[in-house]
């Protein structure tokens, strides 16, 4: 019983507002997201075909499982490149995804997965870790369904660091 009672101030504390991504609940959260984010494939209209000019500067990046991180956006010959500046880039297979809020077409971040994207997805670009580069792909979501104002599936960035 003792050792509950110690446990108990440790469980609370890591529940505390604050920033999101340090939240149990949010983390789990960030994990289901990320996963209802690829049953968007199957359904028409989701795929993202081009890519639209607003999407520069420094944006909102996150490998599944990691935190959110800066990846600085620019146009290149070949489509959109990306440079991300966080943790965990994953080796090949991998890929990165431009997400897009569906009923607006408002741009939200690049979720990046350590698996083989689908088949048949239109390249738009490439995102680039410290050492490989990854395809990057784009899909509409309806974000309500797999971000939150309590945990966003996308943290704040600080855009004028580095």
């Amino acid at each position: 019983m003792n050792r509950a009672l110690l446990l108990l101030p440790l469980t609370l504390l890591a529940c505390e507002p604050g920033n999101p991504e340090n939240n149990p609940v949010c983390g789990i959260s960030a994990m289901a997201g990320a996963a209802m984010v690829l049953e968007q494939f199957g359904m028409p209209g989701k795929v993202v075909r081009e890519i639209p000019s607003s999407i520069e500067g420094v944006i909102p990046a996150r490998v599944v499982g990691y935190g959110t991180a800066r990846a600085l956006a620019g146009a290149g010959p070949d489509g959109l490149i990306l440079g991300y500046e966080g943790e965990g880039f994953p080796r090949i297979p991998g890929f990165g995804l431009l997400l897009f809020e569906d009923s607006l077409e408002t741009f939200q971040g690049v979720l990046i997965y350590e698996t083989e994207a689908p088949l048949g997805l239109p390249l738009l670009g490439s995102i680039s870790g410290a050492s490989n580069t990854l395809p990057l792909h784009g899909l509409r979501v309806p974000w309500s369904s797999v971000s939150s104002e309590r945990c966003p599936l996308f943290g704040p960035i600080d855009t004028l660091a580095k």
